[in-house]
């Protein structure tokens, strides 16, 4: 069986990952569960490599011999696009490969709250997507970029490592730039793309103190900006972009992110007691209340307000679980076992 061959299960299963790694079976990863490609051993160290080779380009494997790591993008015919990293463990190459659908879905395919659609309609500010490796960040950005491109005239800019979901332009322009292929760094690319008259622009990944800072400056001269974190729930989100920068500019971040920031969504992907997975999400709007709450250093009065201002579509972890519960999609425990205030979850579900 070639990578090919493992490429089309991945797809005709409706998996998200594929794990090549010498000493184990190729591993297919479906539903949020890992398990063996069927009737295959554990591989070689030369068979990882012939399955490794033909996805990477003389260029790419002189990289990749030199710096032990690489991501990238790959097309796969027509049926899919897939985000690969490639690495070395133990002195051999490995490799994962998460599988990007061609269909971008839409917000009520994924069975997002409807307000998710007025994240759409933002014409200026920060709305970040946070949620650690494999909770479907992606998707939910895609799908809300999506409905801007089929709704509104403008010039969407994504800057990403690689290029994951491929748009095609509908009301909107499209300009989709790949770190280290069509720009050299996030932070450099962030700061070029002023000059490049978007309306929108997707931060593939705010990961470090440059990055996070030329986002803000984007937002805060009139941009909508996109962009994704690996935190846990919207308080930590806002502690972590200030406690990226120095002592002597956080009271400045501060007075920045509490003028910029729009919304927070925090997610995780919960199996589904039909089977597949659903996103649950807790929702942060800055209204007032909260953007005097960053201002003032009180964060930690963050998850109070967001509890008691659902009229302004803001929900915790724990309510967004608890719906689920209510429509019977999962179980008390499997709501308890994915929350991120476990004692809470149980008084809500009176367990």
């Amino acid at each position: 069986m070639n990578i090919f061959d493992i490429m089309e299960q991945v797809i005709v299963q409706e998996g998200s990952d594929i794990h090549l790694i010498a000493g184990s079976p190729p591993m297919l990863r479906v539903h949020g569960e890992l398990a063996p490609v069927e009737g295959l051993a554990a591989l070689t160290s030369e068979e990882t490599n012939m399955l490794i080779d033909p996805l990477l380009t003389k260029e790419q494997k002189d990289y990749v011999h030199v710096n032990k790591e690489i991501d990238f993008g790959f097309q796969y015919k027509d049926k899919g696009r897939f985000r690969i990293n490639v690495y070395h463990q133990q002195g051999n190459m490995a490799a994962a490969l998460r599988l990007i659908p061609t269909h971008i879905k839409t917000i009520e395919e994924l069975m997002l709250p409807d307000i998710f659609h007025r994240f759409t309609q933002f014409k200026q500010g920060l709305v970040l997507v946070t949620g650690p490796t494999g909770e479907g960040k992606s998707t939910t950005l895609a799908a809300i970029i999506e409905e801007i491109n089929s709704s509104r005239g403008e010039h969407i800019l994504t800057i990403e490592d690689p290029v994951e979901f491929i748009y095609q332009p509908k009301r909107s322009i499209i300009s989709q730039r790949e770190v280290n292929k069509d720009t050299h760094s996030w932070a450099v690319s962030l700061r070029s793309a002023l000059r490049e008259d978007p309306d929108v622009v997707l931060v593939g990944e705010m990961r470090d103190f440059e990055t996070i800072s030329a986002a803000l400056t984007v937002a805060e001269t009139g941009h909508l900006v996109f962009g994704t974190l690996h935190t846990s729930s919207a308080a930590q989100t806002i502690d972590r972009i200030i406690d990226v920068f120095p002592a002597t500019q956080q009271n400045q971040i501060r007075q920045q992110l509490a003028s910029s920031l729009q919304a927070v969504i925090s997610q995780r992907l919960v199996p589904l007691a039909s089977g597949g997975r659903a996103a649950a999400v807790e929702i942060m709007i800055a209204i007032p209340a909260i953007r005097n709450l960053i201002r003032e250093e009180k964060i930690f009065q963050i998850d109070n307000i967001i509890q008691t201002s659902g009229e302004h579509g803001m929900m915790l972890m724990e309510t967004s679980l608890a719906n689920l519960v209510q429509r019977g999609a999962i179980t008390k425990e499997t709501a308890v076992a994915y929350s991120f205030r476990p004692q809470e979850m149980k008084r809500i579900l009176g367990m």
